[in-house]
C-alpha cells in the first residue's frame, strides 16, 4: 500500500505534468475503477470533460484535483474560477497514475485515460492503470476546512477540501500541521504509541514501515503510553517522522515491487535505506556503530508488524500495544 511519501511523489509530478490543463475526453475503460462514483460512467465523465484540473492537493495519503468549469470562470470567480468539485483518486495497493504520449500502447491494466489540452513537450494522455483493482476515481464535492487554512499540501491556499478526507487530522508534512494540537491530543490518548501515530484522526499519513522508521529514529518503543510522553519525546516523533518522510521523497518512494511508481513510470528506492522496517534478525545500524551487538526484533502488532531494537528502543514495563 504505497504511504504519504510515495503520494507525495505522484502529487509533486502531477502538478508538473496536469496542473492548469484541461480535460479534453475521458474514456472509462474498467467500470470498477469508479465503482466509487455512485452515478456511474456517464455522470463521471460530464464532471471531468471541459473541466480544469485548479490544483492537485494532499492530506495524508488522500490526493485530490480541484476541479474548475468554464461556466465558473465565465461568472467572474477569478482567472479560473473557483473549484466545486474535484477529482479524487485513491491508489489502493497497486493504482498508478501515469503520463503517457498517445502513441504509447495501453497499458495491460489500464482502466481509465484522460486527454489532456495540449503543452508543449508534454504527454497529452493521464492513464490510471490498476491492477488489482483495490484502487479508484470518483468525483466529489469540496467543503470549508474546520480549521480555514488551506486542505491540504498543494501550490494554493483554498481553505477547501475533498468530502471524504475532511475526518483526517494533517500530516506532518502539511505547513499548517499544529503541533500543540497533536500533543494535546496524544495526551489524551490512553493507548501504545503507533497505535497513536497509526490513528488519521490524531496524525495522517504515517503508515506501518514510518512508523517503525520514525520511532527507531526516536529511539521509543512502539508500547510507550501515549499519556507519560514528555512534551520533549513528541516533539522528537514528529520530526523524526518529518525528517523520515522527506527522506523517502528524495529517493523517491518505497518500493517492494513493481506496482509503486511516479507518473513517470519510476519506482522508488527508499526500502535500501531502511533502519528498522523488514530488518528482523539483521544488527541494528546504530548500535552497530557504536559497537554494541543487537539486532532487529519483529513483534506482532495490529495484525501486521514491529519492527524494534530490544537495546535502544528498550521495551517500557508498562507499555501498551
Amino acid at each position: 500500500m504505497p504511504e504519504l511519501p510515495e503520494v507525495e511523489v505522484v502529487r509533486r509530478g502531477l502538478v508538473s505534468w496536469v496542473r492548469g490543463r484541461t480535460i479534453e475526453a475521458v474514456e472509462v475503460l474498467d467500470p470498477r475503477s469508479i465503482r466509487r462514483h455512485a452515478l456511474g460512467a456517464e455522470d463521471f465523465t460530464g464532471n471531468l470533460e471541459g473541466a480544469t484540473v485548479a490544483d492537485i492537493v494532499r492530506r495524508g495519503k488522500f490526493l485530490w484535483m480541484p476541479l474548475v468549469h468554464p461556466a465558473a470562470a465565465a461568472e467572474g470567480q477569478g482567472s479560473i474560477g473557483r473549484p466545486e468539485v474535484a477529482l479524487m483518486a485513491h491508489l489502493g495497493m497497486s493504482g498508478q497514475l501515469l503520463m503517457q504520449d498517445r502513441g504509447v500502447p495501453d497499458e495491460k491494466h489500464l482502466k481509465v485515460r484522460f486527454r489532456l489540452s495540449p503543452r508543449e513537450g508534454m504527454p497529452e494522455q493521464l492513464r490510471f492503470v490498476d491492477q488489482r483493482i483495490f484502487g479508484g476515481l470518483f468525483v466529489t464535492s469540496l467543503v470549508p476546512t474546520d480549521d480555514g487554512g488551506p486542505g491540504g499540501l498543494a501550490e494554493s491556499q483554498l481553505p477547501l477540501i475533498a468530502e471524504e478526507a475532511s475526518h483526517i487530522a494533517r500530516d506532518p508534512l502539511d505547513p499548517a500541521f499544529s503541533f500543540e494540537l497533536f500533543y494535546r491530543r496524544l495526551r489524551k490518548r490512553k493507548t501504545g504509541l503507533k497505535r497513536a501515530l497509526l490513528d488519521q484522526g490524531l496524525v495522517s499519513g504515517i503508515g506501518n514501515i514510518y512508523a517503525d522508521e520514525a520511532l527507531w529514529r526516536a529511539r521509543l518503543h512502539f508500547a510507550r503510553p501515549t499519556d507519560t510522553l514528555r512534551r520533549s519525546e513528541a516533539e522528537r516523533v514528529v520530526d523524526s517522522a518529518r525528517e523520515v518522510m522527506l527522506d523517502a521523497l528524495a529517493a523517491g518512494g518505497t518500493s517492494f515491487d513493481s506496482l509503486y511508481v511516479n507518473v513517470n513510470g519510476a519506482s522508488g528506492y527508499f526500502d535500501r535505506s531502511l533502519n528498522a522496517y523488514g530488518r528482523e534478525g539483521q544488527p541494528c545500524k546504530r548500535c552497530a556503530a557504536a559497537g554494541i551487538h543487537a539486532t532487529i526484533r519483529r513483534d506482532q502488532f495490529m495484525n501486521r508488524s514491529s519492527h524494534t531494537c530490544p537495546v535502544c528502543q528498550p521495551r517500557p514495563r508498562n507499555g501498551r500495544w
